[in-house]
């Protein structure tokens, strides 16, 4: 009979629990953490969806993925249309699934979550990709080529989603990266025990199945700049995800010490170079009895847990906060605590001590107090004269940031930067100052999260695609 109620929805009001790896185990290897959901929870998951009309989770979703409709698929446990549903706007969801904070995006905006736990959008997510790398991956419709070449400088997260979309417009794309793999911070910056690299790997593998080249080795500004892209190497537009890959440091006395790294270096030896696999690898990196990290975001939490795999005694956390200030996720501040990672709060340095050699033997700091909120919300720290004590340490990983590389913008003619460094670029279209040239990510925002630089990519993508079809057919 119509008009007849439904049964009312029963109310899960808790995420089914990630498994993963036993903490005291995990401290001492570079296996995955998480272990990923098995089918029956990813189900059991779904259907803790509410399939809200409105979808609110959606708005907080930089690349605009159909949340509602892929869990639904889930709850089925069609995961091959959910993962098809997913693509539609998602280049890699297996990614974004592991390294995406959820917590502040769609989950955020989860109508369960406002009054118990959102719907786990991101292990769901991951799931299904998964599901679908295990059994080979679906065929993606490309439009009709347009005769028309881009450019995209840069394969990070930012240029790999620009130009998986611009491939499916019909364009040619050819990325250029710097290094020697395709990925650029997926690679370099996250460690292997939160994002695997054979994710990263099948993940670019099938952007080339969309007909994307990918030239590694090939650093714009040196072998060609991005005027002669466009002038003479047969492109008609460029975009631009070169990262903010230069390092910021505390410019404190003994900075310059032997045993002083930062994040960048020490990452990029690890997770590129592979220094965890020495001698197996070709590159080596010293760790120290006792590592102090200076930071509190994620990059900081990846240092610390991997400091303790590489073999340190004790790894620690320097924060100038409070543990309620720390803009780490949650999640991997909860992972490195069940590591044995230990947390200085409302500490900083003011220098480093080094012997004769030059080599850290400990680091001088001061006691903070919080004052009033600062331009971000969050509680300023004020020093406590007179606080001064020394740790015991003798490796440093400075974590507090990175800026823009500079190499492209300061070979590009006509291209505007902030004062930062940065690109000046339109959010909404990552249309810069020089026609024909885009921009997006890190390079444009400063540091940022891996979604928010694909929200990035695909927003140019739909704007460069704009452009390159106003320009005509190809004569």
């Amino acid at each position: 009979m119509t008009g007849e109620k439904q049964p009312k929805k029963t109310i899960i009001t808790k995420k089914n629990p990630m498994p993963a790896q036993d903490p005291q185990r995990r401290s001492k290897n570079f296996e995955e953490v998480a272990l990923g959901y098995p089918e029956d929870t990813v189900i059991a998951e779904a259907k803790r969806c509410l399939d809200c009309k409105n979808a609110p989770c959606r708005q907080g979703c930089p690349v605009d993925v159909d949340i509602p409709a892929f869990i639904r698929l889930a709850a089925e446990g069609d995961f091959g249309g959910a993962i098809q549903k997913i693509k539609e706007t998602n280049a890699m969801p297996a990614i974004c699934g592991r390294v995406c904070p959820q917590e502040s995006q769609c989950e955020k905006f989860c109508t369960l979550g406002k009054k118990h736990e959102p719907v786990a959008i991101g292990r769901i997510e991951r799931y299904c990709e998964d599901w679908e790398l295990a059994r080979g991956t679906f065929p993606q419709r490309v439009a009709p080529p347009t005769g028309r070449k881009v450019a995209v400088v840069g394969s990070g997260p930012a240029g790999l989603t620009c130009a998986a979309d611009l491939a499916k417009a019909g364009h040619r794309v050819t990325v250029f990266e710097a290094l020697h793999v395709a990925g650029g911070v997926l690679m370099y910056g996250i460690p292997e025990f939160r994002l695997p690299k054979r994710v990263v790997h099948a993940e670019v593998e099938n952007l080339k199945k969309l007909g994307v080249g990918i030239e590694v080795n090939a650093v714009v500004g040196k072998f060609a700049t991005v005027d002669e892209l466009l002038n003479g190497g047969g492109f008609d537009a460029v975009f631009i995800g070169t990262g903010a890959g230069l390092p910021y440091f505390m410019k404190i006395p003994g900075e310059n010490a032997c045993g002083v790294y930062s994040a960048n270096e020490f990452l990029t030896r690890t997770n590129l170079m592979k220094a965890y696999r020495f001698p197996g690898s070709d590159t080596p990196i010293r760790v120290g009895r006792k590592v102090a990290v200076l930071g509190g975001g994620n990059v900081a939490m990846d240092s610390a847990r991997t400091a303790l795999r590489l073999g340190t005694e004790e790894s620690w956390i320097v924060y100038r906060r409070s543990v309620h200030e720390l803009p780490a996720r949650r999640e991997e501040v909860e992972h490195a605590v069940e590591e044995g990672v230990k947390f200085a709060f409302l500490t900083s340095p003011t220098r480093i001590i080094h012997d004769d050699n030059y080599w850290v033997t400990g680091m001088e700091c001061l006691r903070y107090e919080l004052g009033e909120p600062d331009a971000s919300g969050r509680r300023s720290p004020v020093p406590i004269p007179g606080t001064e004590f020394v740790m015991d340490v003798d490796t440093v990983v400075v974590a507090i940031g990175q800026g823009p590389n500079p190499l492209v913008p300061r070979t590009t003619s006509g291209l505007e930067v902030n004062r930062k460094g940065n690109i000046v670029a339109d959010p909404a279209t990552g249309a810069t100052s020089k026609p024909g040239v885009y921009a997006g990510g890190d390079i444009v925002t400063g540091a940022a999260t891996v979604i928010l630089a694909m929200g990035a990519g695909r927003a140019a993508a739909k704007a460069m695609h704009s452009y390159l079809t106003q320009k005509g057919p190809v004569q």
